[in-house]
């Protein structure tokens, strides 16, 4: 790597502090930490207390980034939960032999709308894969988790205890490249919302509401209830989607009550991991659209 190279990315991480972002050292051409494990830990300098990780050892000192810099040409990694950050990974499309196959940026979209919200305006950066980073300030005080497509498919978020690759640092799949807006938006309160660590509910058989409706329209519900509760990780949101939207017909043709079917679903998706904000966004839109394209009963 050339001496420009070298120069530039100690540049970057220089400009990450700056915002007061805590940097530390990822190996060259990598996504992974440059910092010795525990087990090679000498229990000196930094770590003469016991053992930092890169979590503690991220700083935004410029002395001491100038000096781990100057030994390697380091990639840059900032660490979210004492920047104070948020970030939202929209992850590119795990079927690359497809056009039509959604990418986190596309079911990002999608959330955002079923919240009825325009997709934030904030400093983001394009990743070596090509997807996206979009950066936000965590509200004051908040203590949120790193979360994998819990949102929805092929979004990923890094608060505390994660850390992203910033912009500049470079790997061999590609570089990472700031776009857009440089200032960093706050964390909207909608997308706080759905981020909030779910309540943790007994064990135990569900219990949905008693409905009142036509033997189809009680049997629909309960199956398709069902299928939400056995969704796998990752794919709950858009099951509680598509099931909402099979028994909106039933909704439509005045068989059964728009709200016990949205106590229903809410009942499911909450049970099983869904944020009581994303349960609400999600039968909503899917309802809407369902009672929208139903045709009528005795041409169904």
């Amino acid at each position: 790597m050339t001496q420009d190279a070298r120069a530039a990315l100690l540049k970057a991480a220089l400009q990450a502090a700056a915002r007061g972002w805590h940097v530390f050292p990822l190996r060259p051409g990598t996504k992974r930490p440059a910092l010795h494990g525990e087990k090679a830990c000498t229990r000196t300098g930094p770590c003469a207390h016991g053992h930092a990780k890169w979590e503690q050892r991220a700083t935004t000192d410029p002395d001491r980034i100038r000096a781990a810099w100057s030994r390697a040409p380091f990639n840059i990694g900032v660490t979210c939960g004492p920047s104070g950050l948020v970030v939202v990974d929209l992850d590119t499309a795990k079927d690359k032999g497809s056009a039509d196959a959604p990418d986190g940026a596309t079911t990002f979209t999608a959330l955002c709308e079923r919240a009825g919200h325009a997709v934030p305006d904030t400093y983001r950066v394009r990743t070596a894969s090509g997807g996206t980073h979009l950066y936000f300030t965590a509200p004051a005080r908040a203590r949120l988790a790193n979360t994998a497509g819990s949102i929805a498919p092929l979004v990923d978020t890094r608060a505390h205890g994660g850390y992203v690759v910033a912009a500049g640092s470079t790997t061999a799949t590609g570089s990472y490249e700031p776009l857009g807006t440089p200032v960093t938006a706050a964390l909207p309160s909608w997308l706080h919302t759905i981020l909030q660590p779910a309540p943790v509910r007994p064990v135990g058989p569900l219990k949905l509401p008693a409905v009142d409706g036509s033997r189809a329209a009680r049997a629909a519900l309960d199956a398709e209830c069902a299928v939400v509760a056995g969704a796998p990780e990752g794919l709950r949101n858009v099951t509680l989607n598509r099931s909402a939207f099979k028994v909106g017909r039933f909704v439509a043709w005045g068989e059964i009550p728009r709200y016990v079917v949205e106590e229903a679903f809410q009942a499911a998706g909450e049970a099983h991991g869904l944020t009581a904000a994303e349960c609400r966004a999600t039968i909503q839109s899917a309802l809407d659209s369902s009672l929208r394209k139903a045709r009528p009963r005795e041409a169904a």
